[in-house]
């Protein structure tokens, strides 16, 4: 397999956001896993930018959605209008009919607007007064919300918040970044330079190779050991779901087909496992005084010993 393509992909995004190289692994490798991405992060972050910017790259059809309150669920998936010339009703399709959606600010919506991307995340299809569509198979659902505003918003589920598989922040970065910032965007956006590196077409058959990635029995235990840690960790009320483990399975697979291998390591389950569990997992009310989720995820990875690439 070749994957050059995907090199030339992770440049291309990294010309355009500065020093958020492993982020954007992870985002490439939530595309490669066939899953959706949580940018929860502060306004200005480049949440917008990044996913235009991997839209353009990969060649895809791109549509962003604002969240808000009056938002209804046939604002995303679309719904039949009739039309007067013809005396016929016609599909009017949604946002959500796109290789790369945006939902902005995704806790502005009201649950039941929320709950309209469920079986579009999760099934790649739509169902519109009783008609079922297929979705773009490429389809990758990049939702954000902003962490310090509560006032009105809508806490994502816990059923929606499991359908996302990473969840990132971009953070500030550093003062050097913030200097390639200012010279890379001072005479215009290098977005606007931004050319298809790679066919959705070709990410699509890329997915259906990530499944055929061997995984050890060796690496097949430690994704059952630390799936088991964070079900019986002291701070822990819920772990991760079987649901869960299968998402830390294909995650692993997609970024060891991300690095050109075919066998996973267990160092690609290292990779993967803090941005998929960090909001899966619910810690209990004591335990929420003392600690984070991301303490407790590292201490899991800590605690659960790996095995050694020999055996794997």
């Amino acid at each position: 397999m070749t994957h050059r393509p995907l090199d030339t992909l992770l440049e291309s995004v990294n010309h355009v956001i500065v020093g958020k190289e492993p982020q954007i692994r992870l985002l490439v490798t939530a595309l490669l896993a066939r899953g959706h991405v949580l940018l929860e992060d502060l306004p200005g972050m480049g949440k917008t930018v990044l996913a235009k910017t991997l839209a353009q790259a990969i060649g895809g059809t791109y549509n962003r959605v604002q969240f808000t309150a009056d938002l209804l669920p046939s604002d995303v998936v679309g719904l039949h209008v009739f039309n007067q010339r013809t005396g016929a009703f016609e599909l009017r399709r949604g946002p959500v009919f796109a290789d790369v959606l945006l939902a902005d600010e995704i806790n502005r919506a009201t649950p039941r607007t929320q709950s309209g991307l469920l079986e579009c995340m999760e099934e790649r299809q739509v169902t519109i007064e009783g008609v079922t569509l297929p979705l773009p198979p490429t389809l990758l659902v990049i939702a954000t919300q902003n962490p310090i505003e509560s006032e009105g918003t809508y806490p994502l589920p816990e059923a929606q918040l499991d359908r996302f598989l990473f969840r990132l922040s971009l953070g500030y970065g550093s003062r050097e970044d913030a200097r390639e910032i200012l010279r890379r965007f001072r005479t215009g956006s290098p977005l606007e330079q931004v050319e298809p590196v790679i066919s959705v077409d070709e990410i699509a058959a890329m997915q259906r190779e990530v499944t055929a990635v061997h995984v050890s029995p060796a690496v097949e235990e430690y994704i059952i050991d630390l799936t088991e840690a964070t079900r019986r960790h002291r701070s822990v009320e819920t772990g991760l779901s079987p649901r869960a483990m299968l998402a830390l399975l294909r995650s692993a697979q997609a970024a060891a087909y991300l690095d050109g291998r075919t066998y996973v390591l267990p160092d690609d389950v290292k990779a993967v496992f803090p941005a998929l569990s960090v909001h899966r997992i619910r810690l209990s009310m004591e335990a929420e005084l003392h600690v984070t989720e991301q303490e407790v995820i590292d201490d899991i990875l800590k605690s659960v010993a790996a095995p050694v690439e020999e055996g794997v």
